[in-house]
């Protein structure tokens, strides 16, 4: 039992890091993981920040590349997640003016979160709500 647990970690190690862990340690105290709209509205004074399928479909939408293709869009913006995790800004957001005045800036994740960890979540970001709609 001992080495299939060694076996297991040096898995994960070696395979990186977990986004949704990432998500669930990091991310899930202020942006929720699924809601709609209609319960976002419902619930926007109780809210910390927005849902997470929010922010992932404003990325999505709102960061254009010239090349069409998903895995060129895909790196683009796992890149910006990335850079946002420790360095966001009201000049790099994508919420609307009344979510930036009702939630403010997130946060930096500054030296919290190691590269393999930015980019299991910003992955995950992306892949986890691919044709859900807010």
């Amino acid at each position: 039992m001992k080495s299939l647990t060694i076996l297991a970690l040096t898995a994960i190690t070696l395979l990186g890091a977990d986004g949704y862990k990432v998500y669930k340690d990091h991310c899930m105290k202020c942006h929720t993981e699924m809601m709609t709209k209609a319960e976002a509205l419902k619930s926007f004074t109780s809210l910390k920040a927005p849902p997470m399928i929010e922010v992932s479909n404003k990325l999505k939408d709102n960061i254009r590349t010239m090349d069409e293709d998903e895995d060129v869009k895909r790196r683009v913006v796992i890149a910006f997640v990335k850079d946002y995790i420790d360095n966001p800004s009201v000049q790099y957001s994508m919420c609307e003016s009344m979510a930036i005045e009702r939630f403010g800036i997130m946060p930096s994740l500054k030296g919290k979160l190691n590269e393999a960890q930015k980019q299991a979540v910003a992955e995950w970001i992306y892949d986890r709500y691919k044709g859900k709609t807010f």
